[in-house]
């Protein structure tokens, strides 16, 4: 079971990174050329939205079923003395989480605002730090590994 959603997880996140670049260049490059927003732009958006959270829910079972989460009770405080354990087990959930809840911000925040220059600067600015947040805290050495 384990194996098989961290596979689900492995793959799923490039579903979301592809569609997560997508949406953030696509809102920075609109909204730099004075473009409107458009029904492709929300639809764009609210896909980021949905698969972002499905990877969250697939990394929340995956963190919980893990041998590594029988980390917490063998070192206990020592998991942030050991960089591997600190990653897998703090700061990839932690940074990912922090992701999901700016998309799910910025999402929120472009639907209340009236006009095409304000949705994509809203949708350019969240989605891009949750970008530059994913690619900080992916274990690099195992995913391409």
């Amino acid at each position: 079971m384990y194996q098989t959603i961290l596979n689900l997880h492995s793959y799923w996140a490039y579903l979301v990174l592809f569609i997560l670049i997508i949406a953030a260049f696509n809102a920075i490059i609109k909204s730099f050329g004075g473009k409107e927003y458009s029904a492709k732009d929300f639809r764009v958006s609210l896909f980021t939205l949905i698969v972002s959270h499905i990877q969250l829910l697939i990394g929340i079972i995956l963190y919980f079923v893990s041998p590594r989460f029988e980390l917490w009770s063998e070192l206990g405080g020592g998991v942030m003395g050991n960089s591997l354990a600190r990653l897998y087990l703090v700061e990839h959930p932690f940074i990912n989480i922090l992701g999901v809840a700016l998309i799910t911000i910025g999402y929120s925040k472009h639907k209340k605002v009236l006009t095409s220059g304000a949705k994509l600067k809203k949708i350019a600015i969240f989605y891009s730090i949750a970008l530059v947040l994913f690619l900080s805290r992916i274990p690099w050495s195992t995913w391409l590994g």
